[in-house]
């Protein structure tokens, strides 16, 4: 389950790359899955694992646990005044909002939509600590589909680069794999033949 290179997610030909311009990549991970038939798009995932791609592990729920926690202390998770910042949301063109498959602001967990095309899909979380994005799409090839993962990060105060260098040993060692292995259970659950 590699971390991928700036070059090869930004090789594909998504809307984000615009859409999210002058935004910084924070990172992109990416997961191959079986070829069990063709045609499927995200789309196809998302509503035949009844839109919830993994469930996180007993690990990975206790480390958001303990982050919630935290951040209840010390008011993190707080949205911040909307004079103190804009969802990505206000950047979607007219033509944006009547391909997307899910009306922007509407909820995906912990995060809220933005888009949702058929096979791209771009959720946000805003708090006290970041502004951040996550892009999921998969891409089929003649042998397999590949599911990538992008984060992307903006900065709200001071404080995100610290927080982004405090939890980024957990979130590649752990968080995203996690993530990945699970997307990777979701789709065998869905599309494998048994």
């Amino acid at each position: 389950m590699p971390q991928v290179s700036t070059q090869e997610f930004e090789r594909l030909p998504l809307r984000v790359h615009t859409f999210l311009a002058g935004e910084r990549l924070h990172d992109a991970w990416s997961i191959d899955l079986p070829r069990w038939r063709a045609g499927v798009t995200l789309d196809d995932f998302l509503r035949t694992a009844s839109n919830c791609l993994f469930t996180p592990s007993r690990l990975v729920r206790m480390l958001l646990d303990i982050r919630f926690f935290i951040g209840r202390f010390f008011g993190w998770d707080r949205v911040p005044a909307p004079t103190a910042w804009k969802t990505f949301a206000t950047r979607l063109t007219d033509a944006d909002r009547s391909r997307s498959l899910a009306a922007a602001g509407s909820r995906d967990g912990f995060f809220r939509v933005v888009y949702r095309f058929e096979n791209e899909q771009l959720v946000e979380l805003i708090n006290r600590t970041v502004h951040a994005a996550a892009l999921s799409t998969l891409v089929e090839t003649a042998t397999a589909y590949r599911f990538y993962l992008g984060v992307y990060v903006r900065s709200v105060s001071r404080f995100t680069p610290f927080y982004m260098a405090l939890i980024d040993p957990f979130r590649k060692a752990i968080v995203y794999p996690s993530i990945l292995r699970g997307v990777r259970t979701r789709w065998d659950q869905a599309f494998g033949t048994g």
